[in-house]
């Protein structure tokens, strides 16, 4: 069985510790691991391989994560833009043989009951080797509004129903036979493939269109124009709600998407007055707060049923409660700001960056470059660059010559000259790069050469 990995989602209901390069599911939020690091856990241990569907930025971070779990054989599938679940999910399936079965789930769910999750598996599998398309319905621990809902009758579905209001919810949860739409599924590949073909042929022709002209080197790469060609819907519309081969089981598996604050608060461990443990909070008669952040204390006092989270450059205050709310918050971000886009530490195939100050005129990064990494051969157009070793020793390509910078020493970079930053040591190198110049955005870059095949971004 082959576990298909959904990356997409920027998780925006999480923000500002979600956001578009740093996802909810790369976020290390559990004991140092992040989501996606625990569904590779939870599921190499049932399924044979992995195949992980993501865009450029997420392959990277997940190339990061899974060598860090000596996960590192796996499958990839690059989409250029997300078209939803339904054209994610074919394009992986058209990899695959027609018969290989397939455990699709996303990346950033949580499952704590591991025992079950097996059984349910198990179950899962064998109506998939009979050629039914099986869903995972939640067994509901509360009348939530935030789900879509599956009604059964035992395996068999007999509608998916919209997110209801709260009187709703409370009725399927005293009629005992809804559950919480998951959004995983196990099937035979060529039976899907089938299915959507019957159902959502036009997805299925520019699906197949976008498959056969992608480049299949080391991962699976669909161009730009054949992905926006693939009509966008989610599996749910596509196939799942007009199959008539589609079963339910249910599955009380202490399930979680942690889409909200409230969800991770209920996650979180605790201290005695019910506030997350946070090494840094000071609290005097605060209780039931969840409290994020890693480099400032944060004291409260008299307070309690708070969210509040720090993340250097972005400072969020709710209720509990109200967390729903922060995609407003995250809408108007987009607007004038990049807050919703990209952290202070921003990940890079070759390591980080971290900026220190950014205003007019002049930025200063902290920039860590991996053991045999090297960034692209560039030039930019409006600034100048200083670079400081701190620690390492960095290859150094300015124009035509190539020199050792070592610790306490620089180089300068002029605006128009072609340079590239490398790693051939043993140790990360890190160094302190100022820019100076009228513009100092990331977007000003042109790349001659890059190892990781990227467009457009640093």
């Amino acid at each position: 069985m082959t576990n298909i990995i959904l990356c997409g989602g920027n998780g925006t209901r999480l923000w500002p510790i979600s956001r578009t390069l740093m996802p909810k599911q790369f976020v290390k939020l559990f004991n140092e691991k992040s989501l996606f690091q625990l569904t590779v856990e939870r599921n190499s241990k049932v399924c044979n391989s992995q195949f992980i569907v993501s865009n450029t930025e997420q392959y990277f971070l997940a190339l990061d994560q899974l060598e860090a779990l000596q996960q590192e054989h796996n499958q990839y599938l690059l989409e250029p833009i997300g078209r939803n679940t339904a054209p994610a999910i074919a394009l992986a399936c058209m990899a695959l043989p027609k018969d290989e079965i397939v455990l699709v789930t996303p990346s950033d769910h949580l499952i704590k009951d591991e025992v079950e999750y097996k059984k349910v598996l198990e179950k899962a599998h064998e109506l998939a080797t009979q050629n039914n398309l099986v869903t995972f319905g939640i067994t509901p621990a509360f009348p939530e509004i935030g789900f879509g809902y599956i009604e059964a009758d035992g395996l068999e579905v007999k509608a998916f129903h919209e997110k209801p209001n709260l009187e709703v919810a409370m009725q399927y949860l005293s009629a005992g036979n809804y559950y919480w739409n998951s959004g995983m599924f196990c099937f035979k590949a060529g039976v899907f493939l089938d299915e959507l073909n019957k159902y959502s042929p036009e997805i299925y022709e520019a699906s197949l269109v976008a498959f056969n002209n992608a480049s299949k080197d080391e991962m699976i790469r669909i161009k730009h124009d054949d992905m926006l060609a693939i009509p966008e819907d989610s599996i749910d519309y596509a196939v799942m709600e007009k199959s008539d081969i589609v079963k339910v089981i249910p599955s009380n598996i202490n399930w979680s998407d942690v889409g909200s604050f409230d969800a991770l608060f209920e996650e979180l461990p605790k201290d005695e007055n019910n506030n997350t443990i946070n090494s840094r909070h000071i609290t005097i008669n605060s209780k039931n707060n969840l409290i994020y952040g890693a480099d400032k204390y944060i004291a409260t006092i008299d307070v309690e049923d708070l969210i509040i989270v720090d993340t250097g450059d972005a400072l969020l205050v709710s209720k509990k409660g109200s967390s729903q709310k922060i995609k407003e918050v995250v809408s108007i971000l987009k607007k004038t700001t990049e807050l919703h886009n990209v952290h202070l530490t921003a990940h890079r195939p070759w390591g980080t960056y971290t900026i220190l100050e950014d205003t007019p005129g002049y930025k200063i990064k902290r920039i860590v470059v991996k053991p045999g990494k090297r960034l692209s051969l560039q030039k930019h157009y409006h600034r100048n660059e200083h670079w400081i070793v701190v620690s390492g020793t960095a290859t150094v390509t300015v124009g035509e010559e190539t020199k050792i910078i070592r610790p306490n020493e620089s180089t300068y970079i002029k605006m128009g000259e072609v340079h590239r930053l490398e790693n051939n040591g043993k140790i990360p190198v890190i160094l302190i790069e100022a820019q100076v110049g009228e513009y100092t955005g990331e977007d000003d870059i042109v790349r001659i050469e890059d190892d990781f095949k990227r467009e457009g971004i640093n």
